[in-house]
């Protein structure tokens, strides 16, 4: 599994780590399928999301 690292909202944290990160699909412009990652931040597990690029 990778590991990602992504913007924490509540503790307004950059690349803060994700745990239990998983690749998902999500709706984009146009109706397209989007890849990215969701997990929880690891001071305060605040759910995170990070766009990532085509395959």
């Amino acid at each position: 599994m990778a590991e990602y690292t992504g913007y924490c909202v509540k503790c307004k944290a950059k690349d803060r780590k994700m745990v239990n990160a998983k690749e998902v699909e999500m709706k984009g412009r146009g109706d397209k399928m989007r890849r990215a990652a969701t997990g929880s931040c690891e001071k305060c597990g605040t759910k995170m999301y990070r766009i990532l690029g085509s395959k």
